[in-house]
């Protein structure tokens, strides 16, 4: 089905891999992948924004237009890997599989470039900067325009949870919006033996962190999927002082803004009631993350279909909903579109460690199933009516 070599995958992750670079930071990435495409037949590659790639395939007849994406960026995380290819970026490292997803979608436009004479209608690769950090670089790419006249578009994750060979998919939500909150006590400060002559900002953030979790426990649906997490909590200079304020941060994380949107609602209620209980004042701010991942059912179903008929019907799983956040929800505005994972993990190589993690890695075998998946998906798409 591909033309690519897996040894040719790997040699692009590998090089990807130890040479990470931050979101909105990427010139050396965006460049290495822009010239690595050019030498493709058939493409048409672009820059979209400062960051990012775009590369079009357009057939000799008229049809569908079907996007892939890939990201590109890396994080802010000290690699502790030991194998010969880390990268050479002291605390920069590619702990979310993003090399490979370049990998393989270098991979899949590779393979659909020698097939320019089978293509009715238009392939477009996203090579995607900056999903890791808001506002993201799915919407910079949308403004620009790539997702114009686009029918489907298609993104792939490497999941280190789901064993290599094997490919999920979900229907409907996927992937959680991830909103982040900061609060700020305004107490009044004293000498830590004299506790009743002030306003302790530390007893009233401990209080804040136990009273928040009654909006998941007690004032959301049980049938509603929200998760309140407080992150950090940061006050204090020294043993014998009470603070004048203590510091909050966090994230919730929700499939719908109705319920972003309520649960902001009722932290700053009980945030407001406890902190004027205990004589202080607050400051609350909320920033709404990227928007939830809802794959769409038919085309979940085409690509569910591919993969099956890639590596099999068992080895195909429909996955339940991720609360992690991913910016690919940007492009799903525009178009029909899913999102699905393919296995990376491999307990008997080590290869266990979670994603964003300093030791994450990935089983280099996923990526030619990815590759075959995504191919076999846009044949597929090109046909439909």
């Amino acid at each position: 089905m591909t033309v690519v070599s897996k040894e040719e995958l790997v040699s692009w992750r590998r090089h990807l891999h130890m040479n990470p670079e931050l979101s909105f930071h990427e010139e050396k990435t965006s460049q290495y992948i822009y010239d690595t495409l050019c030498t493709f037949p058939h493409l048409d590659v672009s820059r979209p924004t400062k960051h990012s790639v775009m590369a079009r395939l357009i057939g000799n007849r008229p049809g569908k237009t079907i996007a892939l994406r890939a990201d590109i960026d890396a994080l802010p995380i000290k690699e502790e890997n030991t194998f010969d290819f880390i990268s050479k970026n002291e605390g920069v490292m590619h702990a979310c599989g993003h090399d490979g997803h370049t990998s393989m979608l270098l991979g899949v436009a590779k393979s659909l470039s020698t097939r320019h004479d089978e293509i009715d209608g238009e392939v477009r690769f996203f090579f995607q900067h900056a999903e890791e950090l808001f506002p993201g670089g799915a919407e910079e790419m949308v403004n620009a325009g790539v997702m114009d006249g686009v029918d489907y578009v298609i993104g792939a994750h490497l999941w280190s949870s789901l064993e290599v060979g094997k490919v999920g998919v979900i229907y409907g939500p996927a992937m959680a919006s991830p909103d982040e909150f900061t609060i700020k006590i305004k107490g009044k400060g004293g000498h830590a033996a004299a506790p009743h002559e002030t306003v302790d900002s530390i007893a009233i953030g401990a209080q804040l962190i136990t009273s928040l979790q009654q909006i998941v426990s007690r004032q959301t649906n049980p049938l509603d999927k929200v998760v309140l997490s407080v992150t950090q909590f940061h006050a204090g200079t020294a043993h014998n002082i009470i603070p004048d304020h203590a510091y909050l941060n966090g994230t919730v994380r929700t499939f719908s803004r109705e319920l972003s949107q309520a649960t902001e609602k009722r932290m700053e209620q009980i945030i407001q009631a406890i902190t004027s209980a205990y004589g202080a004042t607050y400051e609350f701010s909320y920033e709404y993350g990227y928007r939830p991942v809802i794959n769409e059912e038919t085309t979940t179903a085409i690509v569910e279909a591919c993969a099956k008929e890639t590596i099999g019907e068992e080895a195909v799983s429909r996955l339940q909903p991720s609360m992690g956040g991913e910016d690919f929800s940007a492009y799903l505005q525009k178009a029909k579109g899913t999102f699905f994972f393919v296995g990376a993990g491999n307990k008997e190589l080590g290869i266990t460690y979670p994603h964003h993690h300093p030791r994450f890695s990935i089983d280099e075998d996923a990526l030619p199933i990815g590759v075959n998946v995504f191919i076999k998906s846009v044949f597929k798409l090109l046909q439909q009516d």
